[in-house]
């Protein structure tokens, strides 16, 4: 009985010091709210965009992939900041349609970006860009923030997108080159041919065999070119190199690759200049995909927005000239110096340039079809994608 009667007491003990800790839990997440509460009356929340720069070598993109953290993306570094700078709520960074997050473009496997610019509804604390990149690694920066409109979406208010791609210019060394390649210098006259074959790409084609997802039937496939050039070369580290730029209101997966890789193999002497009227066509064509290793977001354009709402005395522009600095300090600390030293150790031009003797740039639909099953899949790097 007595056995029975101090069994009783624990239990009852028990029951009580449970009693306490549910009220402290209680307590806890009352003060928690009220914190919170506090922090939404003394910071506005306001939608922004950010403007981002980062290299993206070592990461899977730019999107982040809620649930996967095998392959790391840039967002899931400025998720974190973002919260750990008190400038969102926790469970915004879990569920990131409550703070209405959206990028402007979606940059692939190892794609730097220059002028990245993202979305978002954030509490307008003090110092804000100065507290999100002091929990940022050095390769990944905030460079501005403005106020938007409301219902401001980065993805669809962009009129147009800027790429730019560094590459070593002996990739327009024609094919009969017997020299060091490092020793290779691009000509006035081969540079001119280069900027003609570009200049082909302007206006309004058919680009379905520039990607792997869209059929010449598919009106998605057209898309609009606006300008293609590339600039004087440069010389880094005893090699010369040289930056495309690329302008178009939205590009495929691969699409930019694809269209200098058959620029690349007609100036060589691979391909007749034929081909790229062809490829607009609905006939299945051969075209062969630049390596991923220098492409970048140069710059995202707003130019309807602006128009709109640059000059109406409660918005800015989305012109970021100001940070143009910024950006270029960026681009010659983290951007060039990583595909440059990439490029001299990796040799990944080099080496693709070597494979393109095994493209058949005259091949029919079922000859392409053989050779994309013999070579395998692809890498999966690439620039924006719808």
């Amino acid at each position: 009985m007595a056995a029975d009667q101090e069994q009783l007491k624990r239990v009852n003990e028990d029951l009580e010091e449970l009693g306490e800790n549910c009220h402290e839990a209680k307590r806890l997440k009352v003060s928690k709210e009220e914190k919170t509460e506090e922090q939404i009356k003394k910071y506005p929340k306001r939608k922004v965009v950010l403007l981002i720069s980062y290299s993206g070598k070592g990461y899977h993109g730019m999107q982040r992939n809620v649930g996967s953290s095998e392959f790391k993306t840039i967002e899931d570094d400025l998720v974190y900041s973002l919260v750990k700078s008190g400038c969102i709520p926790e469970n915004h960074g879990v569920d990131m349609k409550k703070m209405s997050f959206q990028r402007c473009a979606r940059t692939d496997k190892g794609v730097s970006a220059a002028g990245q610019v993202v979305s978002l509804k954030v509490w307008l604390i003090d110092n804000i860009v100065e507290r999100i990149n002091e929990h940022l690694p050095s390769h990944i920066r905030v460079l501005g923030l403005k106020r938007v409109t409301g219902g401001f979406n980065s993805k669809n208010k962009c009129d147009a997108r800027t790429y730019m791609y560094v590459l070593p210019s002996f990739a327009f060394a024609h094919k009969d080159w017997d020299r060091p390649l490092e020793e290779y210098r691009l000509s006035v006259d081969t540079l001119k041919q280069v900027n003609r074959l570009f200049s082909c790409y302007k206006g309004t084609h058919n680009f379905h065999n520039f990607t792997s997802q869209k059929g010449p039937k598919d009106p998605s496939a057209n898309r609009y070119i606006m300008e293609m050039y590339c600039e004087e070369p440069f010389i880094r580290e005893g090699m010369e190199f040289a930056v495309v730029k690329i302008k178009g209101q939205s590009f495929m997966l691969h699409q930019i690759r694809k269209m200098i890789g058959l620029v690349i193999a007609i100036v060589k002497g691979y391909a007749a200049e034929s081909i790229m009227e062809r490829s607009w066509g609905e006939v299945k064509v051969d075209i062969p995909k630049a390596p991923g290793l220098g492409l970048v977001l140069e710059t995202v354009h707003f130019e309807k927005y602006n128009q709109r709402f640059g000059n109406d005395g409660l918005h800015e522009a989305l012109d970021w000239a100001e940070e143009s600095d910024k950006i270029a300090a960026f681009k010659e600390e983290y951007i060039y110096p990583t595909i440059i030293e990439t490029e001299k150790n990796e040799k990944s031009m080099d080496n693709w340039l070597s494979t393109l003797t095994v493209h058949d740039f005259d091949a029919t639909s079922s000859e392409i079809q053989t050779n994309e099953q013999k070579n395998g899949k692809d890498d999966g790097s690439g620039e924006d994608s719808d």
